[in-house]
């Protein structure tokens, strides 16, 4: 969720100060990017993943700070709900065997975390787009972490739009054609921590920015409709990828006349492609109004004169509460500013190595589309890549997406023919193991052959309990529980029973 806050209140003139800030902060990012004030770097991979933790009958535990005090380790660390955590990939290198060792290494550390967590808790870790056994009645204050910046958060989201969130959608994954309905109303944004994602960080040069995070949004669609694990939330049997919908309402600080107007939502894909990261911050300033205004002393052309490279944190602060689905990021490590395109549209599990395919799979492709001589955006419009975010969540591998000299096609036919080879190739020009390229493509390869997803799986598993008799209820947490032996044995989702 970000930096942390020890501010409880805001006034009018802290945001008024926040704003100006952020103008300071935004004229220091052009002035850096301008004069070259970013070190080059090899690329760098970095990854999170937000987990979910349930007690033996497979429901919610409300247990996230006893858990992180049995794992203890500064990998793992709280989140929104008490009923989340998250592990964090310290960044390496892309190249040679480094995505086998990663993971092997997050494979041991998830396996470490689960057994302490069982035993000094009793309760489990999940790693699954979205826990199906969490119900209406979980999305109240007392579920929220700790952390006083995440009940400030809602508190500031619950202001800004001035009445609760209410959570619509219709799903269509009924075995008999029909469609389930969601309408529910929450005083708290805790929905937003069902939402439990894979996020990835790409570290490239302020020159190639553009083009990466253009690449990125233009396979956005793909990636979901490829990895969809997502397909129920309070009980209801929604879109493939509920997560992608679910996060968008639960953090919307508009009210409903406001969308009227076409005023832009938090959680936002964009409405054009870019020239540079700057266009990114700039809209952030522009367009979106300070939820945590906290202001620090810090003056970045000061920093700027000294030679060093400056936090920026009012930027960073404000970035973090525009949901962006490839987010920029600005950051310092060790007084070296650098950026990352943070890719957000994937869900969590269902297994690790399925979690590696998709990372594979990501890192290939959009370095072979954002290299390329003619690209991808210059053929397609903004517009179809959205729809094809929302068309890969509602719709999943069997949907339909939009591609340049193709037309409307299947995910897995477009993967299969096209963009498997494009991201062996962006593979093959960042080094990788030929191995270890071959292994997690072949799982991309599969899942698209078989038809079979985290969603696709999690569907058939609840309707044929249903068939043999189950409640809806019984079922979800029937299903959870046969997840997560599968998920601990380690295959890869399409080779589950």
């Amino acid at each position: 969720m970000g930096d942390s806050i020890e501010q409880r209140t805001f006034t009018r003139q802290d945001r008024t100060r926040f704003r100006a800030k952020t103008e300071v902060c935004l004229d220091a990012l052009g002035e850096m990017l301008a004069d070259g004030r970013f070190e080059g770097t090899d690329p760098q991979l970095g990854l999170e993943i937000e987990l979910n933790l349930v007690d033996p009958s497979g429901d919610p535990a409300m247990a996230n700070e006893s858990a992180l005090e049995a794992i203890a380790s500064p990998a793992f660390q709280t989140e929104l709900g008490r009923f989340n955590i998250e592990v964090n990939v310290a960044p390496r290198p892309i190249g040679g065997a480094r995505m086998p060792e990663l993971e092997a290494s997050l494979r041991a550390a998830m396996n470490a975390a689960d057994e302490r967590v069982r035993a000094a808790t009793g309760n489990s870790i999940a790693m699954i787009g979205m826990l199906p056994t969490l119900d209406e009645h979980h999305f109240t204050e007392r579920w929220i972490s700790a952390d006083p910046r995440y009940g400030l958060l809602g508190q500031q989201v619950l202001a800004a739009r001035g009445e609760d969130i209410e959570l619509t959608l219709e799903g269509s994954l009924l075995p008999d054609g029909g469609r389930e309905h969601l309408d529910i109303v929450t005083d708290t944004i805790l929905p937003e921590a069902a939402c439990t994602s894979v996020q990835l960080h790409l570290q490239v040069e302020p020159d190639a920015f553009a083009s990466y995070w253009n690449a990125a949004q233009a396979i956005a669609g793909v990636q979901v409709a490829l990895a969809a694990n997502s397909p129920f939330f309070a009980g209801r049997a929604l879109w493939h990828e509920t997560r992608i919908p679910m996060f968008e309402q639960a953090t919307d600080t508009r009210s409903q006349e406001l969308k009227n107007q076409g005023v832009r939502p938090r959680v936002w894909f964009g409405e054009r492609w870019v020239t540079s990261i700057f266009d990114l911050f700039e809209e952030n300033s522009r367009y979106f109004p300070a939820l945590l205004p906290a202001v620090t002393d810090e003056d970045p052309f000061a920093e700027l004169a000294e030679g060093r490279a400056p936090s920026l944190a009012e930027l960073r602060m404000h970035n973090g509460t525009v949901y962006r689905w490839n987010r920029p990021i600005y950051d310092t490590v060790d007084g070296t500013a650098h950026l990352r395109v943070e890719n957000r549209v994937l869900p969590a599990g269902p297994s690790v190595v399925d979690v590696l395919a998709d990372t594979a799979f990501y890192y290939g492709l959009v370095h072979t589309l954002a290299e390329a001589d003619r690209p991808l955006w210059t053929q397609m419009s903004f517009d179809a890549a959205a729809e094809n975010l929302h068309a890969g969540a509602r719709d999943g591998i069997d949907g339909r997406l939009y591609w340049p000299e193709v037309g409307w096609v299947s995910p897995r036919e477009l993967v299969l023919r096209r963009l498997l080879p494009m991201a062996a190739e962006g593979l093959d020009a960042y080094g990788v193991d030929p191995a270890a390229r071959d292994r997690y493509l072949g799982i991309i390869e599969q899942r698209c052959a078989t038809g079979r997803n985290g969603a696709v799986w999690q569907r058939e598993n609840v309707f044929a309990r249903e068939r043999a008799g189950e409640s809806r209820s019984q079922a979800l947490h029937g299903m959870l529980r046969d997840y997560l032996v599968r998920a601990e044995d380690g295959s890869p989702v399409h080779a589950w029973d």
